[in-house]
């Protein structure tokens, strides 16, 4: 028999969050969606109004709070780099003070906490593929740093807090994760390629194409979050969720004109400052600590995400900075 749980997930309403909310909904918890609607869209987890075991939280992390929790899942970040440059300070106290604020919440109730971190910790990686054990490069006055930075920031919130007061941490270190629900103007290569290949507009390739990405569906990336919050060894991390199949950023522009049987043409702009030239997760851990392994390939989910964007009105999603 299962225990009902008090679940609080902060970025609740994003495009990760919304999908974990369901989840947790479905297998009959209380859950708590806090978000401050920087960059989620309230129509995400509105079908979710109606469930008496759901509660949506108009709330900023960066702020205290004080609600009564077993479990946490802190996803609140902007993650996508026009995003969290438009306002970095902000970024960075997301992370820190989030950090703070739900490890103190966590301290008091005595509850679980897991904090999703990104692959981005590693920077432009020298190790390839990357390894929980490789401590990254890093440009700590760089354009990018406010994300990169904060993140690092806060698993040493997480880590000292375990260390001191013994709070049941977990960290989850993210590589980059597509998928229904992405905000169509998030400025990120799967959402802006869609966007741009099903309207017939030139997609914008930053550089050459030929630095890499690992692409995780949605889904497995979720199921990999609830793996690392349930596992019962105690096993706080950090540890890689990602799919390890490695595609050059071309490669997925081909794939997604292929599939959306565009017009489009693409077109090379300058690559931006510290863009990381490789990236592709080493998921041993995951495999051995979390039974855990992507099962979705990314022809399969780049068909249901088309799908979904061609399921969207773009006139509901407001861009959230000016610069996606």
């Amino acid at each position: 028999m299962s225990i009902k749980k008090r679940v609080l997930i902060t970025g609740g309403a994003g495009f990760l969050g919304s999908f974990l909310c369901e989840s947790m909904v479905e297998r009959g918890h209380d859950v708590i969606c806090l978000d401050n609607f920087f960059t989620s869209q309230k129509m995400n987890v509105q079908h979710l109004l109606s469930h008496s075991n759901f509660e949506l939280v108009r709330h900023d992390i960066t702020m205290p709070i004080w609600l009564e929790v077993d479990e946490i899942y802190n996803l609140a970040c902007p993650a996508a780099p026009g995003h969290y440059q438009f306002n970095p300070i902000k970024t960075l106290k997301t992370s820190v003070l989030g950090a703070i604020h739900v490890l103190g919440m966590a301290k008091r109730c005595r509850a679980r906490v897991l904090q999703a971190s990104t692959s981005e910790v590693y920077g432009d990686p020298s190790e390839h593929p990357q390894t929980e054990s490789y401590r990254g490069s890093v440009n700590p006055v760089g354009p990018r740093a406010c994300y990169d930075e904060g993140k690092r920031a806060a698993e040493t919130l997480f880590m000292d807090y375990y260390r001191s007061h013994d709070i049941d941490i977990r960290i989850v270190r993210i590589f980059n994760t597509y998928g229904p629900r992405m905000h169509p103007f998030d400025g990120r290569v799967v959402s802006n390629f869609i966007r741009q290949a099903l309207q017939h507009e030139p997609i914008t390739i930053f550089g050459d194409g030929s630095q890499t990405r690992s692409f995780c569906y949605r889904d497995d990336l979720v199921r990999g979050l609830i793996a690392m919050m349930d596992n019962a060894e105690g096993f706080c991390g950090p540890v890689n969720i990602g799919n390890p199949g490695e595609f050059t950023i071309l490669e997925l522009a081909e794939k997604i004109i292929a599939i959306t049987d565009s017009r489009s043409e693409i077109v090379h702009e300058e690559l931006p400052t510290d863009d990381p030239v490789r990236r592709q997760p080493d998921i041993s851990l995951a495999q051995e600590k979390l039974d855990w392994e992507p099962t979705i390939d990314l022809a399969t989910g780049l068909a249901e995400t088309v799908e979904w964007f061609r399921s969207i009105d773009m006139s509901d999603y407001r861009p959230p900075t000016p610069n996606f």
